[in-house]
């Protein structure tokens, strides 16, 4: 698709990351990803558009430029023609990379209509995890056991064994796990994940397993987490992708909720056929492997590899993902 005169240049944007030290930390993300960060690093904010750690384009024409800045300039060709009139005032998506080596606090994430009635940021947060790496021993925690009461899990959290009440999971790579507002987890044992979640910062901590950070140990927030968790529908703990029939090469469906889908592409060598959908925007995320993508009808290209976050604008059009072996590329976007 050829861009007009006064709008942007349409291709692949690669989206620098952010780097996020957390107390539970490591150096999963090198392993999995090489990814080159500091010691620490608990997260890797692949696509945001957070105050503070915005995304920034890394390659081609626009590089150097804030991706909210671009947004605004251009919202049509980049979000979509329907998308941009849901999303101007306000990016749907946040992309990360996780690596839990300590326990990660046990956490739960408010809704939206409980974040619109008590909090600022009025957007609560549902994320899915799709586990990249599981050293052995690691685990997540999705949820309480079943007929586990607020009282009961109220009094073992007080009495600090609040463990005995909850849903510890071992997980392998390909698990999906998703984690609606309400849902308690965590998460230890170097686990690394790709985490797709609504732009929102909302967390609140029930327990951060008696750790100091300089000295001090960090805020908890249990009773505004007691008031959204659900003890009652905790769902499915974790699903397995399934193949997406219709295509001439593997792409299989990781979790379709009602603020964003996630699918896989599984490309061996060669090439496969990509279109932009014109209504809305997508995020292509590299989980392993490498290759190029090849635009503008075959004259330009934007070379990736594992590790490696996308933003394909709505109106890119016809692409191609040619690899010279395997590779797996996460696709995420909202209907």
């Amino acid at each position: 698709m050829i861009a007009p005169t006064d709008g942007p240049p349409l291709y692949p944007l690669r989206m620098k990351e952010v780097f996020q030290k957390r107390p539970w930390g490591g150096d999963g993300l090198k392993k999995a990803l090489g990814k080159k960060c500091p010691a620490k690093t608990g997260e890797s904010w692949e696509l945001s558009v957070r105050p503070g750690a915005e995304s920034v384009v890394a390659n081609g024409p626009l590089k150097g430029k804030k991706l909210g800045d671009l947004l605004k300039k251009w919202p049509r060709p980049l979000l979509g023609d329907e998308h941009h009139m849901r999303f101007s005032e306000r990016f749907p998506l946040l992309v990360k990379f996780l690596t839990v080596h300590d326990r990660m606090s046990l956490q739960v994430h408010p809704s939206d209509e409980f974040a619109q009635r008590y909090e600022i940021e009025g957007v609560g947060k549902m994320e899915a995890w799709y586990v990249l790496s599981a050293p052995k021993g690691c685990r997540v925690i999705r949820g309480v056991l079943p007929g586990t009461t607020v009282a009961e899990f109220r009094a073992q959290l007080d009495k600090g064994s609040v463990e005995q009440c909850l849903n510890v999971m071992d997980v392998h790579p390909s698990d999906v796990i998703f984690i609606p507002p309400g849902t308690i987890h965590s998460a230890y044992g170097g686990v690394v994940v790709l985490e797709v979640q609504q732009n929102s910062d909302l967390t609140y901590r029930l327990t951060d397993w008696g750790r100091k950070v300089n000295g001090k140990a960090r805020e908890l927030h249990v009773e505004k987490a007691l008031n959204v968790t659900d003890f009652y529908s905790m769902g499915v703990s974790k699903y397995k992708p399934s193949r997406i029939l219709g295509f001439s090469y593997k792409r299989q469906l990781l979790i379709k909720c009602e603020k964003f889908t996630m699918e896989a592409i599984q490309a061996t060598r060669g090439r496969i056929k990509e279109h932009s959908n014109p209504i809305r925007f997508s995020v292509y995320t590299v989980v392993s492997g490498k290759g190029r993508f090849v635009h503008s009808g075959g004259e330009k290209s934007e070379s990736f590899r594992r590790g490696e976050t996308y933003f394909m604008p709505a109106h890119l059009g016809a692409f191609e993902i040619v690899t010279p072996g395997a590779a797996e590329i996460v696709v995420s976007y909202v209907e």
